[in-house]
């Protein structure tokens, strides 16, 4: 009996270490064919680091288990740079006899733990999410992945989702997913059953948002039938926050759109349920809301949808004598009926209908009713009203206003009736009034209150001819600590939109904060206005000003305004502006822009114009003066130091008409310290000239005449014509990213120099020139200049064995430069190296390269014992010591690490002897030509390849700035990452050294 024991706790024993060390015995050769799977299935960038790969036999024995933490998959190409998947824990589970025997391994669980997705569609439809590289079945390449997707079950715990389709003009964002699923993947039909929950952070189309900050769960069985492109929901149930609601059908995804059939209804009738969708309602304490009465809703959607049809579709609510109240509050609001439906039998969207033939309910003893039909969407023929009246003291007996206080009575009567026809100048007949009387609001957090807050509306359109509308506001305003602001409007005639109103008064923007506050604001001064206003917007499409009557005057002081989107904060110290109808003067502007002082003075035309129609552009002529203006703060994206946040584009309006008389006695942009900055700048149509600007910088002048033009942001560009006087060679290299990048032997060169030169090319997203894409054109004059102490000058003494110092001096060089397709083209000119006349012509490229040719006239004595040798032992020539010696040099390599060598490969022992055996100088000359020749060929071949290089770089340069062009499109997606905090780790986060990045 012992004896079986020992024999069966052996072979426990075996089997247990079997399967601890199994895994660790094989882990190299699984990590391995993970990485040639990966290599040859995507094309993307992988990130992960071998060091937190953890096998395990026994986590989902007999499968081996490989759990990878940290891991990602960044974009390439349009997409390089955007975080796919970021996963903190991926968890794969692979049967092992599959990796270490078969070819083709087989992958039966995929589990995300923690991690972010970010899904993005183009506008041209691309997907960042198309990353599998195409299986080409006729390709007989080993290469070819061989993986099975045996997959038996999919599990994802508390991961973030943003899906944002451009195409579509549609976001989601998701928070804190937890999924299950499990099936045969490599079916092509077969059944999904799937467990899903998630909070709904934010859901857009077209720019609204549908839905924020909602739970949301799920379950079904999902029927797949992948030769269809069908996918079935049987008995599925779903819920928003409580509601909870069946859905039953198919979508399908034929090729001409998305077919739908769905059936969906709720599951309860319990009124709170509905209740929970409301935003503002659902908190913590939901639970504790008291409610009553019934809600029905169902409805459908069947048929194809695509850029031509809708689906048709009937969606039903009612609601039947509703009522909620919150803990601890004395009032509720009840009599809640709701009768809504929207439908549209067609597949059309004008024939949609919605009515709401029953609205009603209680604040307290406040009722509000009223209703609402709309027959279509082709001639809006409408019918509604709303009747009701507020008691807003009673609101905060109903509503959780913590710390507010109301008063106020607010009466609203409106009717509307007929059809809305633009085209036709037709408007439904109208009588509406709306009066707010003896407003009272106080916040805790401030001692004073906003008083007799009235607002008096009468809007009328008797006959429904636009020409008889009228809007009237006689009276609105409040009173805040004895400063008051009143004023009225009245508008006439929608077409015409003739206009007359009037405003004056004082605000504390600081005491209105108090009262209401901003998140993130900080806002404050005192505005005084005193403005009188008429006239018609048909005046201001005719450009008929003399009809426009705007007169008055508006003070600002001490105005101060800091935001998340303007962290360095704007101050206005004092502003004087008045106001005619031909123009608007500012008399007096005292600002300070984020560390920058600014004045300033002018005029501005046509600001109505500006102000009441999309293509009015506002021009002015402003004399602005500042003693120092960092423009590095206003041009980086990030709230960081300007010191450390690297420079972003920037747009330009194209509806402003500036012309500016700049003077400022210092401006820091980027790493230049620009003194005593005078000229003109003139802003029109979205680009910024610059005319006679000039400034003290480097120690020397420069004068700058052109543009810098935004108006593609994908594209920006800039040409300028510089004059450049007594500039700092030395000082250029350090600032001027053109000067390291073409010229780094400027480094080393003490001196001065001036220039005259033509510049333009594309910027790159930090708003430094693309060195790929510049063309410059000029001559650049060195007065007086110093080399010391450079490699390059100690690579030729060494070739040559010439008795030279190790220093070299210029003085009045010419030379003319060009630069064109990456590349710095050094046309010939003529310098003294020592005491030699030298001739110098060559190139320098964006990468750094260099090619030039040098070509020495030496005497043969300088060359000492080894020229005196060669010449006693040749005879029958005139050569002395006299002689001179052609010598022609290659540079190559870069600046740093420059090769050195003897044209056509000589060594100097042999180009003495053919120069000294040379009986004519047209021999000698014929040798200079034969260098030329050579070093022009391989010139020839560099210049194509650069240009090619170069293209390459301006694409990638592109690509990077549509990426950013396009991020000011984005606002939906960021307003989701900002819900999602810590959403999309940075792909270029800091990695250890083992770290694996299969850039595939």
């Amino acid at each position: 009996m012992k004896k079986a024991l020992y024999i069966f706790l052996g072979v426990f024993l075996f089997l247990l270490v079997s399967a601890v060390a199994v895994p660790f015995l094989f882990k190299d050769k699984i990590i391995e064919r993970i990485n040639r799977e990966l290599d040859n299935s995507l094309n993307a960038q992988v990130y992960y680091d071998p060091e937190n790969i953890s096998l395990s036999l026994l986590r989902h024995f007999p499968n081996v288990s490989a759990t990878i933490e940290d891991f990602g998959v960044v974009g390439k190409e349009e997409f390089a740079g955007d975080t796919l998947i970021q996963v903190d824990e991926l968890d794969l589970a692979f049967n092992l006899k599959s990796i270490i025997f078969d070819e083709s391994p087989s992958l039966s669980s995929l589990s995300m733990i923690g991690g972010d997705m970010y899904i993005k569609v183009l506008e041209d439809g691309k997907a960042n999410y198309d990353i599998v590289k195409e299986d080409n079945t006729s390709n007989t390449d080993d290469s070819e992945s061989t993986f099975k997707l045996g997959i038996e079950s999919i599990e994802l715990d508390q991961v973030n989702v943003i899906y944002d389709d451009r195409q579509m003009q549609f976001a989601m964002a998701l928070a804190e997913i937890s999924a299950k699923g499990s099936g045969d993947f490599t079916l092509d039909v077969y059944d999904l059953p799937l467990q899903v929950e998630a909070t709904i952070a934010d859901m857009a189309y077209e720019g609204v948002h549908y839905l924020t900050n909602k739970k949301f769960e799920g379950e079904t069985t999902l029927q797949v039938d992948m030769n269809q492109m069908k996918f079935s929901f049987s008995d599925g149930t779903f819920g928003l926050n409580d509601f909870f609601f069946n859905l039953d059908g198919f979508v399908a995804l034929p090729e001409n759109g998305i077919e739908l059939d769905l059936q969906f209804g709720a599951m309860d009738s319990d009124f709170k349920s509905i209740l929970s969708l409301v935003p503002g309602i659902y908190t913590e304490s939901f639970s504790s809301v008291k409610s009553s009465g019934t809600m029905a809703f169902n409805g459908f959607v069947k048929g194809l949808y695509s850029e031509t049809q809708l689906p048709t579709f009937d969606i039903n609510l009612e609601v039947k004598d509703g009522m909620f109240q919150y803990p601890d509050l004395p009032k509720p609001v009840d009599a809640i009926n709701v009768k809504l439906q929207a439908k549209n039998e067609t597949s059309i969207l004008e024939n949609t209908s919605l009515d709401i033939p029953t609205f009603s309910m209680r604040f307290g003893s406040n009722p509000i009713s009223g209703n609402f039909h709309l027959a279509n969407l082709k001639d809006y023929f409408m019918e509604g009203q709303l009747i009701g009246k507020l008691d807003l003291k009673e609101l905060t007996s109903i509503f959780p206003i913590e710390g507010t206080q109301l008063a106020g009575i607010l009466d609203i009567d409106a009717k509307a009736k007929g059809k809305y026809d633009s085209v036709n100048h037709v408007l439904p007949a109208i009588t509406a009034n709306i009066n707010l009387a003896n407003g009272y609001a106080k916040n805790q957090e401030y001692p004073s209150a906003l008083e007799n807050i009235r607002a008096n509306a009468n809007i009328i359109s008797n006959t429904g001819q636009m020409k008889d509308f009228v809007a009237d506001f006689p009276d609105f305003g409040f009173d805040l600590e004895g400063e008051r602001i009143a004023g009225n409007l009245k508008i006439q005639d929608f077409e015409a939109l003739n206009w007359n109103g009037e405003v004056a008064g004082a605000i504390d923007l600081e005491k209105i904060m108090a009262i209401f506050p901003i998140e993130d604001t900080e806002l404050k001064g005192k505005i005084n206005a005193d403005i009188k206003t008429s006239g018609s917007y048909e005046a201001v499409e005719k450009n008929q000003y003399a009809k426009l009557n705007t007169s008055g005057d508006m003070q600002v002081q001490d105005f101060f305004y800091k935001s998340l989107d303007y962290p360095q904060g704007v101050s206005i110290k004092k502003a004087d502006a008045s106001f005619s109808p031909a123009q608007a003067d500012l008399k007096e502007f005292d600002a300070q822009l984020g560390k920058s002082p600014l004045k300033a003075t002018g005029t501005l035309n046509n600001y109505m114009d500006y102000l009441l129609s999309d293509s009015g552009v506002l021009k002015g002529q402003l004399d602005l003066n500042s003693s120092h203006f960092d423009v590095n703060e206003w041009m980086t994206e990030s709230s960081t130091s300007a010191d450390t946040a690297s420079l972003e584009v920037l747009p330009l309006p194209e509806n402003i008409d500036f012309t500016m008389a700049v003077s400022a006695d210092q401006v820091l942009y980027d790493n230049l310290d620009l003194k005593e900055v005078r000229g003109k700048m003139i802003l029109r149509d979205g680009v910024l000239t610059f005319s006679d600007a000039g400034m003290k910088t480097l120690d020397g002048r420069i004068t700058l005449n052109g543009n810098y033009d935004p108006r593609d942001l994908a594209n920006p560009k800039f040409a300028m014509k510089l004059d450049i006087s007594e500039l700092s060679i030395a000082k250029a290299f350090q600032s001027l990213t053109t000067v390291k990048a073409f010229a780094p032997i400027a480094q080393d060169i003490t001196g001065r120099f001036n220039s005259q030169l033509e510049f333009s090319g594309l910027l790159g997203s930090d708003m430094m020139p693309v060195l790929s894409s510049i063309d410059v054109n000029g001559i650049l004059a060195v007065l007086d200049a110093a080399l010391k102490e450079n490699k390059m000058v100690q690579s030729l003494t060494s070739l040559t064995k010439l008795p030279s110092a190790n220093s070299l001096q210029f003085k009045d060089l010419k030379i003319p430069v060009t630069i064109e397709n990456g590349m710095m083209d050094v046309k010939p000119f003529n310098v003294k190296l020592w005491d030699y006349q030298t001739t110098v012509q060559g190139s320098a490229g964006f990468d750094g390269s260099i090619n030039y040719l040098l070509n020495m006239q030496v005497p043969a004595g300088k060359f000492g014992a080894q020229a005196n040798s060669l010449l006693a032992s040749i005879s029958g020539t005139e050569a002395n010591e006299s002689t001179i010696i052609p010598v022609a040099i290659n540079l190559s390599g870069t600046y740093k690490s420059p090769q050195v060598s003897l044209a056509g490969g000589n060594s100097m022992e042999t180009l003495l002897t053919n120069a000294l055996k040379s009986r004519f100088d047209s021999e000698k000359q014929n040798l200079e030509a034969e260098a030329k020749e050579q070093f022009q060929a391989a010139q020839d071949s560099i210049k194509q390849e650069m240009k090619l290089k170069a293209q390459a770089f301006q694409d990638s340069v592109k690509v990077e700035l549509a990426k950013k062009s396009g991020e000011s499109g984005e606002k939906v997606v960021e307003e989701a990452k900002n819900l999602l905090k810590g959403f999309l780790k940075s792909s270029t986060q800091t990695k250890k050294d083992t770290t694996m990045k299969k850039d595939n």
